[in-house]
């Protein structure tokens, strides 16, 4: 009889394929199979789901919630081949997750961070700049940071002032247009960039001074550093700023603007979902109601709708 690990295997490759990255989901059902191993399990049941779910004690029901949910679709892949396999069923733990309330940068936040990059050691190194142009990309063009860092030279047409991101969340690709201001960065950028590394062949856009790709953690580590050195802290029942939050302001700002011009925002939002790379439109309507300028734009919009109907 085929093994749970073989069929694990089958499954991630087959779930990979249709264009899941599964990086949280087949971490965890690689442990997953190693708890039901170590227990001499061969299939699935509710109560060693539940029991592996539960670990450790100390998160909240939310992540336990969520760790079964990445058995419960395994289960069902199971269920085909071998049928003892239980599929646990749905609300079995009570746990809904919350969407952490973003950080809202103000421009002056934006502007403190460009600034500070640009004062990162060494004083003749290409970091400075990586930072200043990556950091001022994120929050002009709503990328994700991994997008990003995804760059290759290939991918930057300065002509014609577009990024081309390829198989980025879901496998999707995408076209993202840049204003003429953000070309003249990134194009000094890379002139400088270039200046680093003459006679080598490096593709990568945004790279560290030994000319290998910016890391996660290289990335994550410096804006760390840099929202200290600017003195930016935790909002009134938000959490400290972080790298997506960058994404999370372009999104809003672009609400914003639109509002404010008069704009039909509900007809607008699948372009915005479409430049975002959401794969949904209901993933950008979270938008709306992440920030109190923006309810109180909508509610003012519907108001006069209301005056003018009565």
């Amino acid at each position: 009889m085929i093994t749970l690990r073989a069929l694990l295997d089958d499954y991630l490759t087959t779930r990979r394929a249709l264009g899941f990255k599964l990086h949280s989901e087949g971490t965890g059902l690689t442990t997953f199979v190693t708890f039901m191993e170590q227990r001499q399990a061969d299939h699935i049941t509710t109560a060693l789901a539940l029991a592996w779910a539960q670990q450790p004690t100390s998160v909240q029901v939310t992540q336990w919630a969520r760790r079964l949910s990445f058995v419960r679709g395994f289960a069902r892949y199971c269920s085909a081949v071998d049928l003892r396999t239980e599929v646990p069923p749905p609300n079995l733990i009570a746990g809904r997750y919350l969407r952490p309330q973003p950080y809202f940068f103000a421009d002056g936040d934006i502007t403190g961070l460009l600034k500070a990059a640009l004062n990162l050691p060494p004083d003749d190194g290409l970091r400075r700049w990586t930072f200043h142009c990556l950091l001022g990309l994120l929050s002009v063009t709503g990328l994700r940071t991994c997008e990003a860092r995804g760059l290759t030279l290939d991918d930057i047409d300065l002509d014609a002032g577009v990024l081309t991101i390829r198989s980025s969340k879901f496998g999707k690709s995408r076209l993202v247009p840049l204003h003429a201001s953000t070309v003249r960065v990134l194009t000094d950028y890379l002139q400088r960039r270039q200046g680093f590394f003459t006679g080598r062949v490096v593709d990568q856009v945004f790279v560290n001074d030994h000319g290998t790709p910016l890391s996660h953690d290289q990335a994550l580590d410096t804006f760390k550093h840099l929202t200290k050195v600017v003195g930016l802290l935790p909002q009134a029942e938000r959490r400290r700023p972080h790298l997506h939050d960058l994404r999370h302001r372009f999104a809003l700002e672009t609400l914003l603007a639109w509002y404010r011009d008069g704009q039909e925002v509900e007809r607008r939002l699948p372009v915005l979902s479409a430049y975002l790379g959401h794969t949904e439109v209901r993933d950008t309507y979270w938008y709306l109601s992440a920030r109190p300028e923006l309810l109180k734009l909508a509610q003012e919009r519907l108001e006069r709708r209301w005056e003018q109907m009565s």
